[in-house]
């Protein structure tokens, strides 16, 4: 009995170390994959990267990726509860996860600079026209002339066109910005360079011309504090056409291909920098493109890897016979097989799409089935006490049973499992029930993948991306330009073409040329 014991323990340890062993290796060939290009290569790239901060803590990502494999097994029969830690981090993942937080700390800096400059030249052009104003009636102000109807009529100027030039800065530039860009924003930097001098060189000519000399003409004054505000009006309208109107027109249509599976989409766009034309497609990538899902990848590998095992090599010439004539006997066998691959595939293929209508009719029935029995329940519940509802989720938790294998299977067949636990299939079903949803607006989630905004951030497989473009980041989109998105397991290659130049003609048709006249010969029997 002991011995037994002292068995299942060490099994026990060496199954845990192997499972974490597996981990740290996965983890180490993903920290390799990121690594960047060596200088030696034959191309040179330039490489950026595009991170938006995180929203959720790490270590809960992790404890999410723990409870995915808990999940898997949601619709079994058994339940255990144990008292075993779920979570185990070693120094690897610590140092990773340090790592991540001063990338993370460095990112919110750099863009925390950005904003307090900003903000303090915004700040002080507000309050530039209010000081040129206020400064005489503080410091000579039994000097000044008298203040008439027009110049009070200035005052009342200046304020509303303060007020609204407040509304549209606010608008145009205090919004909460998508994603860290690599590099600076060319137009919105020159723009503040622009204010800058713009508000000094007024602050100079103040200075030299009405502070040294005490200039009494007040009303002068003020109308040199409306220039200002004039001035600023006409800089927010450039910053208007710079940064919003200038993109709005298509010019050039890019197509965005994922590297693993090959699905496109193409997007036009305007005149953009090479990097906010980054941001565009990945902002349309996650709306547009369907989740990723690399268990889909795992069937040509398995059907290639089952095609090599079935080669048997026999050397012949005993052990002392190089390596060089196994493979060669191999690559032949290949080559007498490859007319009979496509047999194999075709077949393959007709079996999983048997399997996979098979599963998913198995999984309408039980769904419709549920909400038949939902409906049931809740008039029951009518008829026994009227005016109180059953809860959704009470109602979901009760139904949910009668369709978790059926749905099960289904996900397994279509390798979706690890996009759907069972706690976000119970939230779904909860919804559905609550806004009186039929079973198929509960089955399109699972019986079409859907974009990858659909699912939970912790499921994306993509959260930090890497620009790579042979040109500058900031310079602009130009034809046959390619620059590739790079994610931890995927990355999407953008091509670049430009809107061919349409020449338009006008051809004139003659009304007169549809008409026609009809003879008839009288030696014709009509």
């Amino acid at each position: 009995m002991s011995a037994a014991m002292d068995t299942e323990s060490t099994y026990s340890g060496y199954s845990h170390y192997s499972g974490h062993s597996k981990k740290a290796h996965r983890q180490g060939s993903r920290d390799r994959h990121k690594s960047p290009r060596s200088k030696d290569g034959s191309r040179s790239e330039k490489s950026v990267t595009i991170q938006t901060p995180p929203a959720e803590p790490l270590l809960g990502n992790d404890a999410s990726r723990a409870e995915e494999g808990q999940d898997d097994n949601w619709g079994e029969t058994t339940t255990a509860i144990t008292g075993t830690s779920e979570h185990s981090i070693s120094q690897e993942d610590i140092a990773r996860i340090s790592k991540d937080l001063e990338d993370s700390v460095g990112l919110d800096c750099k863009r925390y600079l950005g904003l307090t400059v900003a903000a303090v030249l915004g700040l002080l052009v507000f309050l530039t026209p209010i000081a040129f104003i206020l400064l005489p009636q503080i410091l000579w102000r039994d000097d000044l002339e008298p203040c008439g109807t027009v110049c009070e009529g200035l005052f009342i100027s200046v304020a509303f066109k303060l007020l609204i030039l407040l509304i549209g800065t606010w608008a145009l530039f205090f919004r909460q910005p998508k994603a860290d860009l690599p590099r600076v924003f060319v137009f919105r930097a020159l723009l503040l360079v622009l204010i800058f001098l713009f508000v000094f060189s007024y602050w100079l000519f103040y200075g030299v011309r009405i502070l040294d000399s005490k200039d009494t003409n007040y009303q002068g004054i003020v109308q040199y504090a409306v220039s200002l505000v004039d001035a600023l009006l006409f800089i927010h309208y450039l910053a208007i056409v710079l940064l919003e109107l200038r993109q709005l027109q298509p010019t050039f249509t890019v197509k965005v291909v994922r590297s693993t599976d090959g699905e496109a989409r193409y997007y036009s766009l305007g005149h953009l920098s090479i990097q906010r034309a980054a941001l565009v497609v990945l902002e349309n990538y996650y709306r547009d493109f369907t989740v990723y899902n690399p268990a889909l990848l795992t069937a040509s590998k398995t059907r290639a890897a089952k095609h090599m095992a079935g080669l048997k090599v026999y050397n012949v010439d005993g052990p002392g016979n190089n390596a060089s004539g196994q493979s060669r006997a191999m690559i032949a066998a290949a080559a007498r097989r490859r007319d009979s691959s496509h047999n194999e595939l075709y077949y393959e293929e007709a079996d999983h799409e048997r399997r996979v209508k098979k599963r998913r009719a198995r999984l309408v029935v039980a769904v419709e089935e549920a909400f038949t029995h939902i409906k049931r329940l809740q008039a029951e519940e009518q008829q026994k006490a009227p005016g109180e509802m059953m809860d959704p989720r009470e109602a979901a938790q009760a139904i949910f049973p009668s369709m978790a294998r059926a749905l099960q299977k289904y996900l397994r067949t279509t390798r979706q499992q690890q996009y759907h636990s069972m706690e976000s299939i119970l939230q779904h079903l909860s919804f559905c029930i609550t806004n009186n949803m039929t079973p198929k607006a509960f089955l399109e989630r699972y019986l079409n993948p859907g974009p990858t905004l659909q699912y939970d951030r912790d499921r994306w497989f993509s959260k930090q991306w890497t620009l790579v473009s042979e040109e500058a980041v900031t310079s602009g989109l130009q034809d046959g330009v390619v620059f590739v998105l790079k994610c931890l397991d995927f990355s999407l290659v953008v091509n670049v073409k430009k809107i061919p130049f349409i020449k338009l003609s006008e051809e004139f048709i003659d009304p007169k040329s549809h008409k026609f006249v009809l003879r008839l010969q009288s030696e014709t029997s009509v």
